[in-house]
């Protein structure tokens, strides 16, 4: 994941995205880099309008994270909705984590 980061990281910053730069920002991160991921990383973005892919990722992840939570819960049941909260978070968490892999993977 931390490889599309730093596709994401140079895009936003207006760098060229090449192996170069990418393996830069994930040295200066401290990962172990791995060349031939680089690599990959680079030819699957060659045809990818990135912009297009992240705007269509957070569309997708804002109704997730958008959803209220619910506030009305009683003492007595409390717990239960909290821990069903707290799947609901990790289950939007995961899903949009994936959403935006696949754009880049």
């Amino acid at each position: 994941m931390e490889y599309i980061y730093a596709a994401m990281i140079l895009h936003t910053t207006e760098q060229d995205i090449n192996e170069e730069n990418v393996t830069k920002i994930l040295e200066a991160a401290g990962a172990d880099v791995n060349e031939s991921r680089v690599k990959a990383l680079i030819a699957a973005l060659e045809d990818v309008d990135i912009e297009e892919a992240m705007e269509t990722t957070a569309m997708a992840a804002a109704p997730a994270a958008a959803a209220p939570a619910d506030t009305a819960a009683t003492p007595a049941d409390s717990g239960a909705d909290e821990e069903e909260e707290e799947e609901n978070e990790e289950e939007a968490a995961a899903a949009a984590t994936a959403g935006l892999g696949a754009l880049f993977g």
